[in-house]
């Protein structure tokens, strides 16, 4: 089956994340996520439907006879280029079977933290904190924001012969060398929570969890956090005081939360524009207008004049950025991705009002107040610096 062999190499060379082989009626659809976005590639014929979904179902050792239930398994494709490692997920769908493959590089490298695109004052927060003996850091956004990528680079750092690191994900995405990682297994009834609490008694200094999905890993990872460990994991909030009202609902005391939390970082990812055909402009007066219909744009121009990234607050004499498009980056003018942050420090102030079981909102004024740069501040911040643009900023930032 030479279509599916060109269909991972060219998936690979396009440093797509995902690849979606969709039965239609007539037609078979393959598109692939590249920089978070959707694109078709392909449509093949009909009748090469079942040769790929049998092939596939081969590769990832899977029942070639199964049609009717959802099946996932994996496979790895090695050269001396590339080392890919394919996540298959086949569900069946109205005209056959619909095949989601997440493809992770297992030569890429761990990025460091500056890499990642923090902010210089919010790298001094992070690593103050995760530089205590004990607590918990939550990395909180939607999926594929890039939260794992975030931990594992805060691991990275971590990552000395004098601790003890123990991981439980679902499932690994990247190996580390020096850090013992389990993989949840709810089949046989491994689950994030029953693996913390024997992670408990594996004499560890640092943990990381994948997620907290439900109370009972909340309850563990918080008292693990009491008890003198540094418990690393991610939730499913939009921003990071939001975090704290979501533990709540998961039954953990306010008290507990405010004593053991040492900071939250909200992320997105956005797709960055393309260096080889970047061009400046600037803002329209109607894209100024429709921007002050949907942002508060003083506030913004407050803070990216306190940051010192701006001179001057009126919005149009100042410079922004767009990629023309170009061979290099497919005429989309992106090319790679960056991250945009939030990062909530737990100070005593705050301490004080998650402690008077205060809503979000009243979490937001005292950080903000405390120099709070905001995802969406931080996003516009990349974008006058020419990292991204507007336009993406808000694309991912919209609630």
């Amino acid at each position: 089956m030479r279509i599916v062999d060109t269909l991972l190499e060219y998936a690979i060379f396009e440093k797509a994340s995902d690849i979606h082989i969709e039965p239609e009626e007539k037609e078979l659809i393959v598109r692939y996520r590249i920089d978070g976005v959707m694109r078709k590639v392909m449509t093949l014929p009909k009748n090469s439907q079942l040769g790929i979904v049998a092939r596939i179902k081969v590769l990832a050792n899977l029942k070639l006879d199964e049609h009717r239930l959802p099946q996932d398994g994996r496979f790895k494709i090695q050269t001396p280029e590339y080392q890919v490692s394919f996540r298959v997920s086949i569900i069946p769908v109205f005209d056959g079977e619909k095949i989601v493959m997440r493809l992770l590089d297992e030569k890429s490298q761990i990025l460091t933290i500056e890499k990642l695109g923090f902010h210089k004052k919010v790298v001094d927060i992070l690593e103050r904190n995760f530089k205590k003996p004990h607590g918990m850091i939550l990395v909180t956004g939607p999926t594929g924001s890039g939260k794992t990528t975030t931990l594992y680079s805060i691991l990275n750092v971590l990552n000395k012969t004098s601790v003890n690191i123990s991981t439980i994900e679902d499932p690994i995405e990247y190996r580390m060398p020096g850090i013992n990682q389990s993989q949840v297994s709810p089949k046989i009834g491994f689950t994030f929570a029953g693996g913390l609490r024997a992670f408990l008694r594996q004499d560890p200094d640092i943990i990381m969890v994948g997620e907290i999905r439900d109370s009972e890993t909340a309850e563990i990872a918080v008292h693990a956090a009491m008890t003198g460990h540094l418990v690393l994991s991610t939730l499913h909030t939009n921003d990071t005081v939001t975090t704290i009202p979501r533990l709540s609902d998961m039954n953990v005391p306010a008290f507990l939360i405010a004593t053991t939390t040492n900071c939250i970082v909200a992320q997105r990812l956005v797709r960055k524009i393309c260096s080889d055909c970047v061009t400046s402009y600037k803002l329209t007066p109607e894209t100024i207008n429709d921007l002050s219909r949907k942002l508060d744009v003083d506030s913004i121009l407050e803070t990216l004049k306190r940051e010192k990234v701006i001179t001057e607050k009126n919005i149009k004499n100042l410079l922004f950025y767009k990629g023309k498009g170009c061979k290099k980056c497919n005429n989309e003018g992106y090319k790679g991705r960056v991250g945009i942050y939030e990062v909530l420090e737990i100070t005593p102030e705050i301490i004080d009002v998650i402690n008077e079981s205060a809503t979000a909102e009243a979490i937001y004024k005292i950080a903000k107040k405390q120099g709070l740069l905001t995802i969406l501040e931080d996003g516009f911040i990349k974008a006058k610096n020419g990292v991204t643009t507007i336009e993406e900023v808000l694309r991912v930032t919209k609630e």
